[in-house]
């Protein structure tokens, strides 16, 4: 079974994420914040990540940057996926220079979500 990890800071989009890829057969774990990511990352290794860009303490381009640096390479080169409602604050030049794979803007389409989940873990 593939791990999903959802970093998202509002209940309510993360549930919902964590529900329909549930139903989806992955495992999925869930985080806060880009610090928790982090943590969530020195005990397990996840075959996605999808992170939210504005959360407390670590943004998602913040984070993103950190695990680009894990020195545990196949943790290091897992997908990100950024998940936000500012996408147009940033290029997709902003996207990739950080390191992540692809976004998807909100208000969340859950049917590109679970294909664009599909892509990466296939």
């Amino acid at each position: 079974m593939k791990k999903v990890l959802i970093a998202e800071d509002s209940s309510v989009i993360q549930n919902l994420t964590k529900k329909i890829l549930e139903f989806q057969n992955y495992e999925i774990s869930t985080v806060k914040n880009g610090k928790e990511v982090l943590k969530a990352l020195e005990k397990t290794a996840f075959d996605i990540i999808l992170l939210d860009i504005n959360m407390p303490q670590m943004d998602g381009m913040t984070c993103a940057k950190e695990i680009r640096k894990l020195s545990d390479k196949k943790k290091a080169q897992v997908p990100i996926i950024a998940i936000t409602g500012n996408a147009k604050n940033y290029s997709d030049q902003d996207f990739t220079e950080v390191g992540i794979n692809e976004y998807i803007p909100k208000p969340l389409d859950f049917d590109r979500l679970v294909e664009t989940v599909k892509k990466y873990t296939a």
